[in-house]
């Protein structure tokens, strides 16, 4: 026996030493492609698009173009009042210097606004090709060249200066959002754990969790060219930090109750692992799955964001289930300090703010319930309050000199197009298209450019202001016109319009998807009917709350112009996924007090008694990584995490805690249907399904 035990003690041992020692092979593995993530990052709206949109055509086929696609960028001179003979000699002099500098494929034309007060010269290279980082440098070059002065006011922008600016703004948010995360995660885990030591311990975690997944989403898109732009990649580090502390507050709490009844910390972990583990891995499967349902998006930036947030997801499971664990047992007691958990102790006894706010929803159930209700439908209302689709220009908190240039001639050009649509056509047919172009509502000019591989293009000026309902209007004209005659419409402006087009389409097709699916998985898990529509019905009502409520404030408060085109279908997703995650645990901690032989009443009060604060807790953090997003200088990430944080917060403090907790209460027996939990009392405590509880 005692070379058994002796054994037994060794790999006792060996075995936290041998996780950690895999984990930093791993890491070493997954350093040279981590730090290349940023390098097969795209922002551009065409390349979300699917390839059978106009402007994804157009693309391609500038794309196959001797120079490639057009950089195309406007320059743009302006003086309150008037411009002066000086203003106007000092732009055709700079826009000389631009025409003997780089290859433009004509000699900019100046453009002057009724008023006087404006001039703009379109100016366009197929030079830089399809290198961004030689788009960005041309676009600084014009703007090296072109300087004001003296109340002269000189902006660079058009299509590819916003897309330059664009670039620049996305590509500065990975860092401030890893940075500020972290912050967040390690003030709440400071409050929540009180002890100098134990916070650093899941928030190491989670930042190795965090690289492994940049590593694994390299390889990713390596295989299988799945899309990264910034904001999937953003979302990923939130969900890795969110939920990868959520599921350590668990993990941690009952390892800590595990630590009184075990002498040794191996023992305890041990016990902890078969306790909550595989609640932690229903809990983060579901999440994981439905956020793989946007592989059915059309848009790539939603296609591309599933699996990412997946792999988000399940790098922090592994990391929390296997490291997390080896550095707690090697730590020991004492990185619980100053309040050690001594073997055979009792916690103090405390009063629990759930067990208080469970009973007052136990005590009348039924007014409970409908009170919920009645808040959750109204503040669903907002919801058609939220602005229209937003703009380019109200794309950013911090406006671009782009930005600036595309508000300047709006002002200066009312009745005027100053972002050319870009029509290619097939050139054995391009007379006739130009013919039927010129003569299309709308339209106020087209001129013929380059021709190769049997296409030519056409630009097309109109007498709207880009991105407005005259123009779309007149682009929707144009393809009902030209339908039949081998010729697509693109454009910026056109991007804009077939991404609100596909994002509308996506959600009609994802969203029954990612409820059937969620249903299904639920199904399983609790054996139940009732149960899983209950928590379902929970986490969509929370989701319109959270649109309404962002009406109230996106502009009122926050001042946005517009809403992202696929906020609804992002926050749908992540919010049913995420909300649900959270049903789990309370569900499962019910099941098991039902299978113990208490009744559904009794186990929902005790379920959230039980489980509530770390829940709480665990609702606060991922509330505030997503949070985190509302300080980025992007208007489609500000709106994203304030809409999932808001979401996050309803359902941990009002849906979870009251909601579904009083529906649990007035259902009774009713709630397990049809298993046999709806029938009959269980007889005796199930070791098995005791396993599957999350208790802390």
């Amino acid at each position: 026996m005692g070379g058994v035990e002796h054994k037994s003690g060794k790999r006792r041992k060996a075995l936290p030493w041998a996780v950690l020692g895999l984990w930093i092979v791993l890491l070493a593995v997954v350093a040279p492609f981590a730090t290349k993530l940023g390098d097969v990052q795209v922002n551009r709206a065409v390349d979300y698009l699917p390839t059978s949109a106009d402007s994804t055509q157009v693309a391609k086929i500038q794309d196959a173009m001797p120079g490639g696609e057009a950089t195309s960028i406007v320059v743009v001179y302006h003086r309150d009042g008037a411009l002066t003979e000086a203003d106007k000699a000092t732009a055709a002099a700079q826009i000389t210097r631009i025409d003997g500098q780089f290859e433009l494929t004509g000699t900019p034309r100046a453009v002057t606004s009724e008023d006087g007060s404006t001039v703009m010269y379109p100016v366009s290279t197929t030079t830089p090709g399809q290198d961004d980082e030689k788009r960005d440098a041309f676009v600084a070059d014009v703007r090296e060249v072109t300087r004001g002065g003296d109340g002269l006011d000189v902006r660079v922008g058009g299509p590819d200066a916003i897309s330059s600016d664009a670039r620049g703004l996305y590509g500065s948010v990975g860092g401030p959002v890893l940075y500020t995360t972290v912050a967040v995660v390690a003030i709440l885990l400071i409050l929540i754990y009180r002890s100098p030591f134990l916070w650093l311990v899941p928030l190491a975690v989670a930042g190795l969790a965090d690289f492994m997944s940049m590593g694994a989403a390299y390889g990713l898109n390596q295989l299988f060219d799945t899309t990264i732009s910034s904001q999937s990649s953003s979302v990923m580090t939130i969900l890795v930090f969110g939920a990868g502390t959520d599921y350590a507050l668990l993990i941690v709490a009952r390892y800590r109750e595990e630590l009184r009844r075990a002498a040794q910390p191996y023992d305890a972990m041990w016990a902890t692992l078969r306790g909550c583990g595989p609640a932690v891995l229903a809990s983060s499967g579901t999440v994981a799955v439905g956020l793989l349902c946007l592989l059915f998006a059309d848009l790539g930036s939603s296609r591309g964001m599933g699996p990412l947030g997946a792999l988000g997801v399940l790098c922090a499971l592994a990391a929390m289930m296997t490291l997390l664990p080896a550095v707690l047992v090697l730590l020991g007691r004492r990185v619980f300090w100053p309040s050690v958990p001594v073997y055979g102790s009792r916690p103090k006894a405390r009063r629990s703010l759930f067990s208080a706010m469970g009973s007052s929803a136990g005590r009348r159930p039924l007014t409970v319930l409908a009170s919920g209700a009645v808040l959750l439908g109204a503040l669903a209302l907002g919801a058609f309050s939220l602005p229209e689709s937003l703009k380019q220009e109200d794309s950013y908190t911090e406006t671009p000199e782009s930005i600036v240039a595309t508000q300047t001639l709006a002002g200066a050009f009312p009745d005027r197009g100053t972002e050319p649509l870009v029509i290619a056509a097939a050139t054995d047919r391009a007379a006739e298209v130009m013919r039927t172009v010129e003569a299309t509502a709308g339209v106020e000019s087209a001129e013929r450019g380059r021709s190769s591989g049997g296409w030519t293009e056409i630009s097309v000026i109109t007498d709207s202001v880009p991105q407005t309902p005259g123009e779309t209007a007149t682009i929707e004209a144009l393809r009902s016109e030209l339908d039949g005659q081998d010729a697509y419409v693109g454009g910026l402006s056109a991007e804009q319009l077939d991404l609100k087009e596909t994002n509308d389409r996506d959600r009609t097709i994802v969203v029954p998807i990612v409820l059937a699916a969620v249903l299904l998985i639920l199904v399983a898990l609790l054996r139940s009917l009732v149960a899983p529509l209950i928590l379902l019905t929970a986490v969509v009502a929370v989701w319109g709350a959270s649109l309404g409520i962002a009406g109230l404030v996106f502009e009122p408060l926050f001042g946005f112009e517009g809403t992202d085109p696929a906020l609804a279908l992002l926050s749908f997703v992540f919010l049913v996924a995420l909300g649900v995650d959270y049903g789990i645990f309370l569900m499962h901690r019910m099941r098991e007090e039902c299978l113990n032989g208490q009744e559904p009443g009794t186990a929902a009060l005790t379920a959230l008694r039980t489980t509530g604060g770390v829940i709480a807790s665990a609702g606060l953090v991922l509330a505030g990584t997503f949070a985190v997003l509302t300080a980025m200088p992007v208007v489609t990430l500000v709106e994203l995490g304030f809409v999932i944080a808001v979401g996050v917060l309803l359902d941990t403090f009002l849906v979870r805690t009251y909601l579904v907790t009083s529906a649990s209460v007035a259902l009774g027996r009713k709630v397990w249907w049809p298993g046999p939990l709806s029938r009959t009392p269980a007889a005796a405590p199930a070791e098995q399904e005791r396993k599957l509880s999350p208790t802390p």
